[in-house]
């Protein structure tokens, strides 16, 4: 059971620069230069709605601010760096951003939207000469399913033919509430800090830089002056949701700094260590301890998100603000009990916050989260909650979760597909 643990932690919380779908983007075009062996002469582009939804109107880091589907190809296609994969244009020489430019204004690429059931899907089809190959990417940001070249089919690196259910991804089904909870309390510390230990260097990082300078709305910078200024009091509650949410507010505005994150997910990975790091900080928890706090979260948030799927029309910073709900819960020693219907009262609030794709209000959701998820873990230690039958509330956590799931995952279905034709005929 410890090994599956630990393949979970080292397959959900990865380093990534950059929003994680134009990054995908980026890493896709990247190997398919590598395949073509040089920068593709056209290239067709199949994806889903989904990933449409989340590359729309997010900032691509080292690109001074450029914006959608073709820009992130076209800085992987010819700059980026694909044994990187979700680093892939870290680092970038930006002399050669005019190469970018010149690439996007000579109209290369055409985009298709792909019309199967997969929710996290890229398909490019490239041309060099007389040469020609694809790239298809399924389920998970890296997970290369086929390559093929000439008509000629390669099996590389992260390749393999099976369906979801057999990816190398390992199964999650046997988490709950109470085996996260329990292993928190009791697993060795040193197996697991020295991955949390660079969640905390990396996301505290950006947060910082978002508090510091102002991108986008900038709802983090906003909160911590109005702490300032005496409009909201420095408590708890607000210094979580400003930290939390300048991570993000930094993330979605093209900076280059890189996050730690869950479930293939940076603001998911910002959301479920940032609060969590701000609230030992205040409380003056013991390291040991903000590592055991940070697992429980974590662990959660991957618990929560595995039955919603990678990509849907609900937020999966939700899903991470429960599991900060409970992991500060389990921070000020409450019972799993207590820590459980902190987290069903996050999802029982929040559970209607929509995914219209990765910008600048991903961070006002994310601070709106984290204040749901302080009040659900207050309430939870004077022993009010949710009760079952309110809403998607079941008999226990558990059922709770699997609701959310079915919630997010089908009852969305329609949600998911009005909102990506708001955002393509928004006038």
């Amino acid at each position: 059971m410890l090994d599956k643990i630990m393949s979970i932690l080292g397959e959900e919380i990865i380093p990534a620069e950059g929003c994680t779908e134009p990054i995908a983007l980026a890493y896709a075009g990247s190997k398919l230069r590598d395949i073509l062996g040089g920068i593709p002469e056209k290239i067709d582009i199949y994806l889903s709605g989904n990933m449409i939804k989340n590359v729309k109107s997010v900032k691509i880091p080292n690109s001074e601010g450029m914006v959608g589907i073709e820009a992130a190809i076209a800085m992987g296609t010819i700059l980026g760096d694909s044994k990187k994969e979700l680093m892939v244009i870290s680092g970038v020489d930006k002399t050669k951003l005019p190469e970018v430019k010149k690439y996007l204004d000579e109209n290369r690429m055409n985009v298709l939207l792909y019309h199967g059931d997969v929710k996290l899907y890229i398909k490019l089809v490239g041309t060099l000469g007389e040469d020609q190959a694809s790239i298809e990417i399924q389920n998970y940001h890296t997970n290369i399913t086929e390559i093929i070249k000439n008509g000629e089919k390669i099996l590389g690196q992260s390749c393999d033919d099976r369906s979801f259910v057999d990816t190398p991804m390992t199964d999650r089904s046997f988490l709950t509430m109470d085996l996260i909870y329990n292993t928190a309390k009791t697993i060795d510390i040193n197996l697991i800090e020295p991955i949390f230990k660079k969640v905390i260097e990396c996301n505290t990082a950006i947060a910082k830089e978002g508090l510091t300078n102002l991108y986008g709305i900038g709802i983090g910078k906003t909160i911590k002056e109005g702490i300032e200024e005496g409009v909201y009091g420095n408590d708890l509650r607000n210094n979580m949701a400003a930290f939390a949410s300048a991570g993000s507010d930094a993330r979605m505005n093209g900076c280059s700094l890189a996050v730690m994150t869950t479930s293939g997910s940076g603001n998911q990975g910002m959301t479920a260590s940032l609060p969590v790091i701000k609230f030992c900080e205040m409380k003056n928890i013991p390291y040991e301890q903000l590592i055991r706090g940070l697992f429980f979260s974590h662990m959660t948030t991957i618990h929560i998100k595995t039955n919603i799927g990678r990509l849907s029309a609900y937020c999966g910073a939700m899903c991470a603000s429960a599991g900060v709900a409970g992991a500060i819960s389990f921070l000020d020693g409450l019972t799993l009990d207590q820590c459980s219907k902190a987290i069903e009262t996050t999802l029982g609030t929040m559970s209607g916050l929509i995914c219209d794709g990765a910008k600048s209000s991903c961070a006002t959701k994310i601070a709106s989260g984290i204040s749901c998820a302080f009040d659900s873990y207050y309430a939870s230690k004077k022993n009010r909650n949710l009760l079952f039958g309110e809403g998607i509330i079941g008999r226990d956590v558990e059922a709770t979760i699997k609701n959310t799931g079915v919630l997010g995952k089908d009852g969305m279905l329609v949600t998911d597909k009005v909102i990506l034709d708001i955002m393509v005929n928004n006038k």
